[in-house]
């Protein structure tokens, strides 16, 4: 039984999470199903009230038998937007015209191979090691997974550092009994140029350890630059099955600066992170769920003006009870706090993000979500940047619909 549970764990992971998947076409080498969902929700915040889409998408699976027990994989996933999200813009010729965004973008997409014995081999852009750890607190539609550090660079799909949807990663998974375990390597090649903060070429990391911050922060307008590479990450996690009630999960990820000044001096920062997590039942079960994780992590994630932190600690934890007749009250709180470097680097500026979610699901059925959410904010801004920082962590409120495929 606890075989089982792992191995619908692995699956859940290498694919996607969602309630459920329509087979459409099988024969004796051959399977493809298609999944997704659509979520509509209307949102209070910020002063406004809109309906907007709740990261609806659609994702099929092809699965084929090879030989000796071996299959062959494929998962392709596109984010969608069915409602519309045109504006009015003035153009370049002076007229007024009705513009509107993507109808699809990029998730998820690779290729591998699996087997009983074996394990698995994927490659492309797909979940992260990291998200093993931490997804077990990522259960609310509206407002979740901003503290675990998945969705880095201000709340983005987490695809730089891998930790999320990561970009152009390989990755390995296998299982023996109760516990499981991933082991990924990120191979990707980013560079950029950052202005020094002194035009005639000096050392633009002031402090005297000579840390990346000053360079990923720098703002000024001298000519002279430094040139920073941000290539491979590497990343883990493990996986144990205590009861078929309780789990416990472990990972880290990292990845690193290297810098290097208009007069050749060169720098490197490690981005990392590392952390573990607890979970007791399952989300879709009926009865308790609970679960909490926590991180500690360096020059991983940004604020909310896309500034560096140098390093911060992340908290999670959820809360629900499903009843029989479907009814689902839940309490989360999410807290991500940066430590005494980030107030160092930014003039004494606070970062703390801190808020908690109430919400109630409504399970009409197994594919049918009716649901209201809503946030209050208990986050620290204070400092030169609060008005700014604040904007985008306002308490809120939403009623929505989610229909799965």
């Amino acid at each position: 039984m606890k075989k089982s549970l792992i191995a619908t764990a692995l699956s859940a992971v290498i694919f996607v999470p969602t309630a459920s998947a329509i087979e459409i076409y099988k024969d004796d080498k051959n399977a493809v199903e298609i999944g997704g969902f659509v979520d509509a929700r209307i949102i209070n915040t910020q002063g406004d009230t809109e309906v907007v889409n709740g990261a609806s998408r659609i994702n099929f699976g092809f699965t084929r038998e090879m030989s000796d027990g071996w299959k062959a994989f494929t998962k392709l996933e596109w984010g969608v937007n069915p409602f519309g999200n045109s504006e009015i813009v003035y153009s370049s010729e002076s007229n007024f015209e009705s513009q509107s965004s993507d109808f699809l973008n990029n998730r998820l997409g690779c290729v591998g191979l699996s087997h009983d014995v074996y394990g698995s081999l994927t490659i492309g852009k797909q979940w992260g090691a990291w998200y093993d750890v931490v997804y077990n607190t990522n259960m609310g539609y509206v407002w979740d997974g901003n503290a675990s550090g998945t969705y880095t660079y201000n709340k983005a799909d987490g695809a730089i550092n891998g930790t999320g949807r990561g970009d152009k990663t390989v990755q390995y998974r296998n299982a023996f009994g109760d516990f499981s375990f991933a082991l990924q390597a990120q191979l990707k090649q980013n560079a950029f140029t950052i202005i020094e903060d002194d035009a005639n070429g000096q050392n633009p990391f002031p402090q005297k350890d000579y840390n990346v911050t000053n360079a990923l922060a720098a703002s000024t307008t001298g000519e002279a630059v430094t040139e920073v590479e941000y290539n491979y990450t590497y990343g883990g996690s493990a996986t144990y099955v205590v009861t078929d009630k309780l789990t416990l999960t472990a990972g880290f990820n990292f990845g690193e600066f290297d810098a290097v000044t208009s007069k050749g001096e060169r720098f490197t920062e490690t981005d990392y992170i590392y952390g573990a997590g607890i979970t007791w039942g399952t989300w879709d079960g009926e009865g308790l769920y609970a679960a909490a994780n926590v991180n500690k992590n360096e020059f991983h994630d940004t604020d909310n003006l896309g500034r560096m932190i140098p390093e911060s600690i992340g908290i999670e934890t959820i809360a629900s009870y499903k009843f029989e007749n479907g009814l689902k009250p839940f309490v989360s709180y999410n807290m991500l706090e940066a430590g005494d470097e980030y107030q160092a680097q930014y003039g004494g500026d606070v970062f703390k993000r801190q808020f908690v979610v109430a919400g109630l699901h409504f399970n009409w059925d197994n594919n049918t979500v009716l649901y209201l959410e809503g946030r209050k904010d208990f986050s620290d801004f204070s400092g030169s940047e609060e008005a700014a920082m604040s904007i985008t962590e306002d308490d809120g409120v939403a009623i929505g619909i989610r229909y799965y495929m």
